[in-house]
């Protein structure tokens, strides 16, 4: 007797709910505050003037992300219970309605009409909702909004990534912490994007190569606007 052997696969999708919020938080950490701090450096700041800005992007950008991540997920997830809701209505009073519908989505994914009728028959029979949730909706369980989590991951990982320049604020002497803030934030930004590519399972290189370019590009325009504004004061 032939047995049936199987396996638990697990998938980078399942990660994305979090590695999203995470891997924003961070990389808005690590840019935004080195931009605060190489922007104020260019203005020929004095070192408490900088370490200041530092720390004070560092304590409203964790702020921000967490109550912005917290507000655009919790719409989301409106979102999605009002559908669920509408849905769960029109299983009550169109059942047969909802049945053909189930059966196109599957038959347009390439199942024979019978096999596709026989399909949402079953799945219906099983948990109406979850299927229409899933096929017709897209909303998956593991994937669905999460506005608490999305909050605390993004706050934390923005501290996490605004500590990679203020360190190099607070252990580089003043002339050269332009220069150092910058080379330390580019690496930091090359290991964040190369570590959210290799969690995501997507390519290492590619991945950190798109974060550090748009890293150091705002870094540029804002040392570049603390340059001049420091010329003109």
């Amino acid at each position: 007797m032939s047995r049936l052997h199987l396996h638990t696969e697990r998938h980078a999708m399942e990660r994305v709910g979090w590695l999203r919020a995470a891997v924003l938080g961070a990389n808005d950490g690590i840019v935004s505050t080195s931009s605060l701090v190489v922007g104020v450096a260019a203005a020929s700041a004095d070192h408490a003037a900088i370490l200041s800005a530092g720390v004070a992007g560092l304590v409203a950008g964790a702020l921000s992300m967490a109550a912005g991540e917290y507000v655009s997920v919790s719409s989301q997830s409106d979102t999605e219970a009002a559908d669920l809701a509408r849905e769960k209505q029109e299983l009550a009073t169109l059942p047969e309605q909802e049945l053909n519908e189930l059966a196109a989505i599957y038959e347009a994914r390439g199942l024979s009409p019978a096999l596709a009728r026989q399909v949402a028959e079953e799945l219906t029979a099983k948990d109406a909702l979850a299927a229409h949730a899933r096929d017709e909706l897209g909303i998956v369980g593991h994937l669905s909004a999460n506005p608490l989590q999305a909050a605390v991951t993004s706050a934390i990982t923005f501290a996490i990534g605004a500590v990679v320049p203020l360190a190099a604020v607070i252990l580089t002497p003043p002339s050269l912490i332009l220069v150092v803030t910058m080379v330390v934030t580019t690496l930091g930004l090359a290991v964040l994007g190369g570590l959210g590519g290799w969690v995501g399972g997507a390519s290492v290189l590619r991945a950190g190569v798109r974060v550090v370019f748009w890293g150091v590009l705002a870094m540029a325009i804002t040392s570049a606007v603390g340059f001049v504004f420091g010329q003109v004061v």
